[in-house]
């Protein structure tokens, strides 16, 4: 015999698959329930905030800031 029991090497690491699947079960799951929970914090944003965020990231300018807040009012 192969002394494991007639068992292959490939047998004992069986549970680690078994594993893998149980963990990208759960996964999907977590995504199922929780369907893109950063992008609705955007959404909720008003265009104000958005404004100030592309200003304090250098995305646009005190003069364009100005402006487009001006527009917004």
């Amino acid at each position: 015999m192969h002394g494991f029991g007639g068992m292959g090497l490939g047998m004992g690491f069986g549970w680690i698959i078994g594993l893998l699947i149980m963990a990208a079960i759960i996964w999907l799951i977590v995504r199922a329930t929780n369907p893109g929970s950063h992008e609705n914090a955007n959404k909720n944003k008003s265009a104000l905030d958005i404004l100030k965020e592309r200003y304090a990231r250098g995305e646009i300018n005190n003069s364009e800031f100005q402006e487009q807040k001006e527009n917004l009012m």
